[in-house]
């Protein structure tokens, strides 16, 4: 098996096994639940894609390339995808907390372009810190809304001459959201790279509550009896992701899509796994 279906695999029973039964009250389902998980992948040598069940490429490819847009608007991604739509704000059109929005424009700032700016000028840096979370209006005693980000922070690093990404998730949901999440930052991290003129390093992915749903919990026994070969999957951006990324290119999409396709051979799907709202 590749190194990220094995590590996966290790994850989901680890979780089955030794994980705490415990009930969220905001989703109204029970949980197993463990916290402090952390693991990291070099997407250079072996693209982080789950090949113990199909992972839907075109939704991480679209998504990525949207968040470098900075935008709150559904139009562009919804070409690919309709899974933002049940965290539409009340104008039907857009989302006030996609990761994109908050790193680009949300506060007073874009990040992504400022530290782009401070690598190249320090590639020594440790000041490369983007924030998602927004203290004003996320989590604590704020007022419940659809979305809350799952990733409130995430940093670069410039070491060895390699670029380094460290995000924290402060809520995992494993079966669902895992294998798409750490596709989407592996990505992230290969243009940021490409942009900067550097070899994509370390990705370092930490979780701080990470659990399975109790109506994921057939499915997830059902991936531990899996075993698949497959070989590492190679990833070549095509040149100037970035600013075509920028420049809302859909052609782009389709471009890594195809390449990522042309290689993925996975295990059928464990069947319907509704998401937890």
């Amino acid at each position: 098996m590749t190194k990220f279906d094995q590590w996966y695999q290790r994850l989901v029973k680890t979780i089955l096994t030794e994980g705490v039964l415990e009930f969220n009250r905001r989703t109204g389902y029970h949980t197993k639940t463990i916290t402090g998980v952390a693991y990291s992948f070099r997407p250079i040598e072996e693209f982080p894609l789950l090949t113990l069940r199909r992972i839907p490429i075109k939704l991480f490819v679209a998504e990525t390339i949207w968040y470098l847009q900075g935008t709150k608007e559904l139009s562009f991604f919804q070409k690919f995808s309709r899974i933002w739509d049940d965290f539409k704000d009340d104008d039907g059109n857009t989302v006030s907390t996609s990761y994109g929005y908050r790193w680009r424009s949300f506060f007073a700032r874009d990040q992504i372009a400022g530290l782009i700016k401070l690598l190249e000028k320090d590639p020594s840096s440790r000041h490369g810190v983007v924030v998602t979370w927004d203290p004003n209006s996320d989590g604590l005693d704020s007022p419940p809304k659809k979305n809350v980000p799952c990733v409130p922070i995430w940093t670069a690093n410039i070491v060895g001459g390699e670029l380094h990404l460290h995000f924290l998730f402060r809520s995992q949901d494993v079966m669902l959201g895992l294998p798409h999440d750490i596709a989407d930052f592996a990505l992230l991290q290969m243009i940021l790279a490409q942009r900067l003129g550097v070899k994509p390093g370390l990705l370092h992915y930490s979780g701080s509550n990470v659990h399975i749903y109790e109506n994921h919990f057939k499915q997830a026994e059902e991936l531990l009896n899996r075993h698949h070969e497959h070989p590492p999957v190679q990833l070549v951006l095509p040149e100037n992701t970035l600013a075509r990324a920028e420049q809302k290119d859909e052609s782009l999409v389709l471009e890594i899509v195809e390449q990522l396709s042309s290689q993925y051979r996975p295990l059928p799907s464990l069947g319907k796994m509704p998401i937890a709202l």
